[in-house]
């Protein structure tokens, strides 16, 4: 089996992360990898509406995990008593994955000569005209950032260790 690979996408509130996250995880998903992807959170995931069966089992049961299984989907919710890194959850819960797709976890949400490796930054995609960095920054307003990035992506993704 091969590695799984993980890229985070990291960015301010509302910079545009699901959507670059989404295109660039259906890009990968066209060229037939195996894509799974985590999404960090600032407060509790939605779980189902009040009344619902997945609700009850979750806020009335109060039970360690949930498991709904419907029609073309499965969804775990579990109770933690500390949040994980995306790597321990990749490996817990993302076997057979070709590629990770991370949104979130960030600590300092822009790139920082002074904190960070620029060998670690795949690519930037910025509305900000005149950012450059030691790595490519693509524009929303370019045309084909996506399919330049999913293949930068897929080449320098972190190679998660067995």
């Amino acid at each position: 089996m091969a590695a799984t690979r993980m890229m985070s996408i990291i960015g301010r509130k509302n910079a545009g992360k699901t959507t670059l996250l989404v295109a660039l995880a259906a890009e990968l998903v066209r060229r037939k990898f195996r894509v799974m992807t985590i999404k960090h959170g600032t407060h509790p995931a939605d779980t189902d509406q009040r009344g619902k069966d997945s609700w009850r089992h979750w806020h009335e049961g109060r039970a360690e995990r949930v498991l709904m299984e419907g029609p073309g989907q499965r969804v775990l919710w579990e109770r933690t008593e500390q949040e994980s890194d995306p790597v321990a959850l990749a490996r817990r819960y993302f076997e057979g994955a070709d590629i990770v797709l991370v949104e979130g976890f960030k600590r300092a949400p822009l790139f920082d000569p002074a904190v960070h490796d620029p060998g670690d930054w795949v690519a930037m995609v910025t509305d900000h005209p005149k950012y450059r960095a030691d790595f490519p920054v693509f524009r929303f307003s370019d045309t084909a950032w996506l399919v330049t990035i999913a293949t930068l992506a897929w080449d320098r993704a972190k190679i998660l260790p067995p």
